[in-house]
């Protein structure tokens, strides 16, 4: 895998530039947009949606205001529940099936939605359609989409350990999609009397990781597709974290506390550190570090952060720590030397309860059963497995090694299943006119955001330098994992999406806004007290930075430019 290009991506960024403000390839098909239609029916959708291995379960009439989105009622619906391919496991002994909800609109704007749920699936969440960002204001239910969600094909109550079943494993990596969204259509095509005129899926974290698979695997399927902090490479993000855990736990002061490895006033320490090396870079100095890449470049945690001469007391690092975290940001490695995952971006957002909660009890619990029992061939032994011994005794590189393995049973590996396929390559999507758009918070504590540039780097080297035309990437100034973080993380990628696809206007920024006190769609406690409530910015393409435009408030997105 490659390494981080932001050292790269720096010295290349006037020529670069000039690639993302391009319009791209004129010869792309252009597809035409969207005609509504009037649901025929409800109720008696039980009885009529017939498809192969299906069994639907209920069909019921929703009344307007009954599910509300930020305060707004969401429109009459239909909602229609079932579950797909049941069967009992040979292997486990389990019972399976791939659970699912569609909501329907009354009045349907002609555009079908599939929510790729996050972290290990396992429930059917309301199939309303995240439109990206933390807090969301409108949801794609309420635009009109019919919207279709499930649990991947297992229970949830089962935890990690559905992974013991080989093809629930292989549905929860990516055949749950291929299964589902032939019959979501052909439910649509029943509830509508017309099949949907254009097709999107989206979701953040797994659900990133599941759109990323799809824009590969079912480009065919998908008109537009939504990738949020995606999880491309999970397996070897967990393993990385798991890394990390020890590290921690190493610099632990307290034992079996990880967070006294690397403490909330330290963590404010690096921030501010950070804020004072990179803050002004974009040309304003406002708690935003924007131009990512020159701040790796500018930023030295041995340099920039006092070191200890005594106790650690929160005004200053330890050498051990020093070189511990540096090793993390840098890529978490194995035993032997060997790099795991991507490095990590320094931002002011690590100071977060949100970056502590993945760095230093996720470690512990949801990254070891993923690693044990959803990836490894052979998987751990259920009966005495513990998480934390897993991540603070286990070896890194035998758990890297058994990601990458196959036996009788388990026949794909889990980078076969969990990753897109032809990685960085999506000749299907582009050639079919089909649009992605990836946005990627840069204090991402799990997923790195180095690892989405190092991928859209990968498929720009396979356009002729250039994929602006069909897939373009957000960087998310200091949001942590899909949402909070001391950003301008409420923002609408949906709208922008449809407008490219369906009417080949290119995103050339998407307006950001905090979620500072009053905000409809919630507070997030991490915005700064000296922001605008409802302070605003544009997030722009890779690689242009939002920078000032040297007069107007700092509050707002007009007085910054992408450049």
């Amino acid at each position: 895998m490659p390494k981080s290009n932001f050292t790269l991506a720096a010295a290349l960024a006037p020529a670069l530039l000039l690639a993302a403000c391009g319009s791209g390839d004129d010869d792309l098909p252009q597809l035409p947009a969207a005609t509504p239609a009037t649901l025929l029916s409800c109720t008696d959708l039980a009885g009529k949606i017939a498809f192969a291995n299906t069994t639907i379960t209920a069909a019921e009439s929703i009344a307007a205001g009954t599910l509300k989105i930020a305060g707004k009622d969401v429109p009459e619906h239909c909602r229609v529940t079932g579950r797909m391919f049941d069967r009992v496991s040979a292997v486990d002994g389990q019972s399976y099936a791939i659970g699912f909800e569609m909501r329907m609109p009354r009045s349907w704007n002609g555009r079908f939605f599939y929510q790729a749920n996050g972290g290990l699936d396992g429930s059917v969440g309301t199939a309303a359609g995240g439109i990206g960002g933390g807090g969301p204001l409108d949801n794609a239910l309420n635009k009109g989409f019919a919207v279709l969600s499930s649990d991947a094909g297992h229970a949830g109550s089962l935890g990690p350990f559905f992974g013991l079943d080989p093809q629930a494993r292989l549905d929860y990596g990516y055949q749950a999609v291929g299964k589902l969204t032939p019959m979501a259509k052909s439910a649509i095509q029943t509830a509508y009397g017309k099949a949907p005129d254009r097709s999107y899926l989206g979701g953040c974290s797994n659900g990133g990781r599941h759109a990323m698979v799809a824009a590969s695997r079912y480009a065919e399927q998908y008109d537009g597709i939504i990738a949020g902090n995606p999880g491309t490479r999970l397996p070897r993000a967990a393993i990385a974290n798991i890394a990390g855990a020890k590290t921690y736990a190493a610099l632990a002061t307290t034992a079996g506390n990880l967070g006294t490895g690397f403490t909330q006033a330290e963590r404010a320490l690096v921030g501010q550190a950070v804020l004072a090396k990179c803050d002004a870079l974009d040309g304003t100095s406002d708690g935003l570090v924007q131009d990512t890449a020159a701040c790796q470049a500018a930023f030295d945690l041995a340099r920039d952060v006092p070191t200890c001469g005594g106790a650690r007391d929160g005004t200053c690092l330890s050498a051990d720590q020093k070189a511990g975290i540096a090793a993390l940001f840098k890529g978490a490695t194995t035993e032997s030397g060997t790099k795991i995952y991507a490095s990590f971006p320094y931002d002011n957002g690590l100071q977060t309860t949100g970056w502590a909660g993945w760095k230093f009890n996720n470690s512990l619990t949801l990254d070891t059963g993923a690693v044990g029992f959803v990836w490894q061939v052979p998987p751990e032994d259920r009966s005495s497995f513990n998480g934390t011994s897993f991540a603070l005794t286990g070896n890194l590189d035998s758990m890297l090694a058994k990601v990458q393995a196959t036996n009788a049973t388990y026949t794909e590996s889990a980078l076969s299943f969990m990753l897109p396929t032809n990685y960085g390559k999506l000749p299907a999507l582009k050639d079919r006119g089909a649009k992605l758009m990836v946005y990627h918070g840069t204090a991402d504590p799990i997923f790195s955001s180095d690892d989405t540039v190092d991928w859209y780097q990968t498929l720009r080297q396979d356009n002729g330098g250039d994929a602006s035309d069909f897939a373009r990437l957000f960087l998310v100034p200091g949001m942590n994992h899909c949402a909070g973080g001391p950003a301008t993380e409420q923002f609408d990628m949906l709208e922008s999406l449809v407008n490219w696809v369906e009417k080949g206007v290119a995103p050339d920024r998407v307006i950001a806004s905090a979620r500072g006190a009053g905000n409809a769609g919630g507070v997030n406690a991490d915005v700064p007290a000296d922001w605008a409530a409802d302070r605003s910015r544009p997030l722009c393409p890779y690689p242009q930075v939002a920078r000032y435009n040297g007069s107007g408030s700092l509050e707002l997105a007009s007085s910054f430019s992408c450049k």
